[in-house]
């Protein structure tokens, strides 16, 4: 593809990036190697593009070093398309549009940590179940990669916006975002009744957008049992579309929580969380369903 950019946007940086990524086709397909979509047809399924459309627009991403290809099968020869280093780092621009498009297309254009139950936004989200979670990994609290997934027949997810040791360390107007209080408190719940997820055969991950040393003050503070996952690069959001919000600068996950199956199959989904306890609750529950 021919580049687009002028001499005179030789030194701008968001003329030469959208060079690469500056049509509705490629970001699509970024989203969809995120979402742990990699062969051809899976994604021309997945985008409903030609084949000679997505075949130039995956060209145009190889070579800009955003996707790897790499093969799968000798005879025919047959590739998958993963996203690299540089790939991934789109991953936060990708987020950015999406919760543009859920505040200001889809809601009022409001800060909040949580959404309407018959909303699209919520709709989008109880779509996850039935699918799988793509394989990935996120920081715990040593910064080590672990698999969200873990080798207990069911894993309990639940995702919140923040959590902070010192009352201090809490972004400045937290108290008055609809659906940011009571991190604390979920996962002190989660906490008290974590032996029976275990006896029910779960484990418990809780997820933030946090840095893992924020997550482990807390988790020492609060004497956690259980591990923190750290999705500060947004791997996790952007492999489900989930739901965030921005404060202080920074996206936060929305509180959700995802029942998921050893072999990665959402089984459950809790979205929004408007009584924390009674969630975590109702997570129970339904395990011995």
């Amino acid at each position: 593809m021919a580049q687009r950019t002028s001499l005179g946007d030789a030194d701008c940086a968001i003329a030469q990036a959208l060079d690469v990524v500056g049509d509705w086709w490629t970001l699509l397909i970024v989203r969809d190697t995120a979402r742990g979509v990699h062969r051809f047809d899976a994604l021309q399924a997945e985008t409903g593009m030609s084949r000679k459309v997505l075949a130039e627009r995956l060209r145009l991403l190889v070579d800009a070093d955003v996707l790897a290809r790499e093969p799968y099968q000798e005879r025919p020869p047959r590739y998958e398309y993963r996203l690299t280093r540089r790939g991934r780092a789109l991953l936060p621009v990708l987020i950015a549009l999406q919760d543009w498009g859920d505040a200001w297309l889809l809601g009022d254009g409001e800060t909040t940590a949580t959404a309407e139950p018959a909303s699209r936004e919520a709709e989008r989200v109880h779509r996850l179940a039935g699918t799988r979670l793509p394989a990935l990994w996120l920081p715990d609290l040593d910064g080590e990669p672990r698999d969200p997934v873990a080798d207990t027949p069911y894993t309990v997810l639940y995702c919140f916006p923040g959590a902070y040791a010192r009352p201090e360390a809490y972004p400045p107007g937290w108290a008055e975002i609809p659906g940011a209080r009571g991190c604390t408190l979920e996962s002190c719940t989660y906490r008290d009744r974590s032996a029976e997820f275990a006896a029910a055969g779960a484990t418990v991950h809780g997820v933030s957008a946090q840095r893992p040393d924020e997550q482990r003050a807390f988790a020492d503070a609060e004497r956690l049992d259980f591990p923190l996952l750290s999705d500060a690069d947004l791997t996790l959001a952007a492999a489900l579309r989930l739901p965030t919000f921005r404060a202080a600068g920074v996206s936060r996950l929305k509180r959700l929580t995802l029942v998921v199956e050893r072999d990665r199959t959402i089984r459950q989904v809790h979205y929004p969380v408007t009584d924390i306890t009674a969630s975590v609750e109702s997570a129970l529950a339904g395990l011995g369903r």
